[in-house]
């Protein structure tokens, strides 16, 4: 009798794992080049990190970075990008690309949605007709962007305990039905066109209530997907509650899968999701807080418009090797205010 087929390696390989945490360190092993992680992923709204050229971010060292599905797939469109060779083609990225569901997009940018079992219908803030993003549609637009590497489903934007959203028709109260998410979940992998070039990530969702969390990983774990995002967080709750969140969902994820949390970005919070066991990462901070005006130091965050710096050519950390730094290295040997180095 045959042997059966063996199935696609596993995304993560983990490579060396604490003995005090459960922090760990692995390859990401994507479409386009193997990732080391953890790893913070940059992002990349409408095809560029804001502020860098492509180049740039490939030259910091940047293997992966995101691309948004609702923006993209709003303007300039789907079509538009898979004319282009995909999203890979559009802004000339030979590394690897994640792309999202876009409901996030629905919550914090949008000021009326509907949100029913269908989809989440809105109109776009630019303008235009009525839109249903619906899981299939979620997915058709990832398909065309053609990633080829991680992309996320749709997920229920109702998890966020803030969501300023209208619902239509009461949440189903039986406890033996799956949530949303989970349903929603299913609903992509159905429709999901391109199952061994792009690969679908479960959206681990509800909010920061323990009972929820685990009834939604119980049943995403079931599914076989190989990655799982953690979900619903970042929404300005707590540190105490949003840590503890991320404690236990990555507790009962599989430890054999990537854990990806989204939306976070701040040094303190990596730091210590890396030692709650998370892998991956991705939040704009970084390239907002340069766009106005401050940089990210070791010893914290430096404003570069201050009048003090009106006409201070030193670097901002001498000790620093990045291209700002580097630019004008070989000043006074001390960086901007006589910062405090780092041994």
């Amino acid at each position: 009798m045959a042997a059966p087929a063996a199935g696609p390696p596993p995304v993560l390989r983990i490579v060396a794992e604490c003995g005090r945490s459960r922090a760990r360190a692995g390859e990401l092993r994507l479409p386009h080049g193997t990732v080391p992680c953890p790893v913070f992923m940059p992002v990349g709204t409408r095809g560029t990190a804001k502020g860098l050229t492509a180049a740039q971010l490939a030259a910091l060292g940047c293997r992966i970075c995101l691309g948004n599905t609702f923006h993209l797939g709003t303007r300039p469109g789907s079509e538009l990008v898979r004319r282009s060779g995909g999203l890979h083609g559009f802004m000339d990225w030979p590394h690897n690309l994640l792309t999202d569901s876009g409901g996030f997009q629905m919550v914090s940018l949008l000021e009326l949605s509907q949100v029913s079992e269908e989809g989440v219908r809105f109109r776009p803030p630019h303008g235009g007709e009525e839109i249903l993003l619906s899981p299939e549609r979620s997915m058709e637009i990832q398909n065309a962007l053609a990633s080829s590497d991680p992309l996320r489903p749709s997920w229920d934007p109702s998890d966020f305990p803030w969501t300023p959203l209208t619902f239509l028709g009461p949440p189903p109260q039986d406890p033996r039905l799956p949530p949303r998410s989970v349903r929603w979940l299913d609903r992509c992998v159905a429709a999901h066109a391109r199952p061994q070039q792009q690969l679908l990530f479960a959206i681990v969702q509800g909010g920061l209530d323990p009972e929820l969390r685990l009834r939604c990983i119980r049943a995403m774990t079931q599914r076989d997907v190989p990655g799982f995002a953690i979900g619903g967080l970042s929404g300005g709750e707590a540190k105490a509650r949003f840590w503890r969140t991320v404690k236990l969902s990555a507790e009962h994820l599989p430890r054999d899968k990537p854990r990806y949390l989204m939306g976070v970005g701040y040094a303190t919070d990596l730091v210590v999701c890396v030692a709650l066991g998370c892998d991956m990462f991705d939040c704009v901070f970084p390239t907002r807080t340069a766009r106005f005006g401050s940089a990210l130091v070791p010893w914290g965050s430096l404003q570069l418009k201050n009048q003090q710096f009106a006409k201070d050519f030193r670097p901002i950390d001498a000790d620093c090797g990045c291209p700002t730094c580097q630019r004008w290295a070989g000043g006074s040997g001390e960086g901007l205010g006589g910062s405090p180095r780092w041994v």
